[in-house]
This record gives structure tokens, C-alpha cells and sequence, in this order.
């Protein structure tokens, strides 16, 4: 049966009126409601999934009235959407900072990978993702908005860092957006696949992550990389081993 919803606007003025007169925050402007709410909200989803999961069993959860939880969330779509993004702020938090500070190619490469795959085949992220996943199908737009705001944006910062590298004659590519794919496919490589279809019942070892990524940076770099960037690594080497 559909759930009734509350007297929204009616809700909202009582809520502003009694705000002014406590001097607290307007009805929809407390964070500390708000994180209240979304925990609640984490709570279920990961107890019930999304499609099992319903405002009153978040309202009771939360620990707020149904009239509090709609002034802040207008249905179960858009405090999921919320919940996702303060998960990602959270997780990937300065995460595409390492790639404005590239003076060496191979080990920016490779230091970022072994975040990213870390990061990626977390029990948190997994989880996540098979719920939009499964949610999509349902709300395509839920779905679109999801990888615009998280793959599509970490995508762009690895096009920006790979444009960079080219501008500096360190790599050659024709297609950055292709290459850009084929980084992140290649230090995923057997690994996020097993992790979201559950092959896995834990998440790879931090040895295992560290082969497959610098595995597939030398990949990546032997087929895109310049001969600067091969007389580069040289000298460096060069000077490593000439050190005492």
C-alpha cells in the first residue's frame, strides 16, 4: 500500500516558527537532523536494500517524524542519492589530489592505481554500487546521475593528468578518453568483476593490489609511453645505482 505523505507545508511553517523562536537553524537547515536522518537511512539500505526499504522504516530508524524526514528528503530516491554522495565525499576525499603532482610518471601512475583499486573493491563501495546497480534498472535517471557525479568525474581528472603527460612528451595517445579507461580497467584487472559478483567474500590483499597495478601501469606505459620518457627512467636509474 502507497504511504501517506504528511502535511509537508504545514509541517514546514510549525517547524520555521518554533526555529525562530529557539534561534536554531530553519526547518531543512540543520546538518545535525539531516546526518541523523541519513544514518538512519544508511542503517536501512544496508539492512533491507533499497527496493525492500521504505520512509517509515527509516522515520523509525532515524529516530524523526515523518513530517521532519520529508521536510529535508521529498521520497526515498533523493535521501539515497544524498546518502551515496556524503559516502563518496567521505571515501574518495582527496583521493585525485596525487595527480597534480606528477614529476615522476610511473610512480604517480602507480600510487594512484593502488589507491583506486583499494578504494574501489572496498566492502562499502561494492555494496554501493550493487545497490544503484540494482536500483537502475527501475530509475535509469538515479542511475545516470550516479556515474556523472562519481566515475564521469574521476574519469575527467584521469583525461586532465594523461593530457598533461602528453603535453610534457612523456606519452603519446591518440585517444586520451579511451586511455583514460584503459588505466583504471587495467589496474582493476580481475578484481572489481569478482568483488561486485561476490566471487570474492573478501577484498584483495594489499600485495595482491600492489602486482596487479604496477603490472599494468608498466602495461600501460610500454604501449603509450614516449622515448622521453624511456631516456627519463634511465637516467633515473642510472643515477640510483650510481649512488653509494
Amino acid at each position: 500500500m502507497a504511504e501517506t505523505l504528511p502535511n509537508v507545508e504545514t509541517d514546514q511553517c510549525g517547524d520555521l516558527l518554533d526555529s525562530l523562536r529557539r534561534g536554531r537553524p530553519a526547518a531543512g537547515q540543520d546538518p545535525v537532523k539531516r546526518s541523523q536522518i541519513i544514518d538512519g537511512a544508511r542503517r536501512v539500505f544496508i539492512d533491507k536494500g533499497f527496493e525492500a526499504a521504505s520512509m517509515n522504516d527509516i522515520t523509525r530508524e532515524a529516530g524523526v517524524s515523518k513530517g521532519t524526514i520529508y521536510v529535508y528528503f521529498a521520497n526515498k530516491e533523493e535521501l539515497f542519492e544524498a546518502l551515496i554522495e556524503e559516502e563518496r565525499g567521505s571515501i574518495f576525499k582527496n583521493m585525485y589530489d596525487m595527480l597534480e603532482k606528477s614529476d615522476d610518471l610511473r610512480q604517480t601512475l602507480v600510487k594512484f592505481g593502488k589507491v583506486l583499486a583499494l578504494k574501489i573493491t572496498s566492502a562499502k563501495v561494492i555494496q554501493a554500487q550493487r545497490t544503484v546497480i540494482g536500483a537502475s534498472d527501475r530509475i535509469p535517471d538515479m542511475g545516470a546521475r550516479f556515474y556523472e557525479r562519481g566515475p564521469k568525474r574521476g574519469h575527467d581528472k584521469v583525461v586532465a593528468f594523461l593530457n598533461a603527460a602528453i603535453e610534457r612528451d612523456l606519452l603519446r595517445i591518440d585517444d586520451v578518453d579511451l586511455a583514460a579507461y584503459q588505466f583504471t580497467e587495467l589496474c582493476l584487472a580481475s578484481l572489481f568483476r569478482q568483488c561486485i559478483f561476490a566471487y570474492r567474500t573478501k577484498a584483495p590483499s594489499q600485495d595482491e593490489i600492489d602486482h596487479i597495478v604496477t603490472s599494468g601501469v608498466s602495461m600501460f606505459l610500454k604501449a603509450y609511453g614516449t622515448e622521453r620518457l624511456v631516456a627519463e627512467e634511465g637516467h633515473k636509474t642510472i643515477a640510483i645505482e650510481a649512488k653509494p
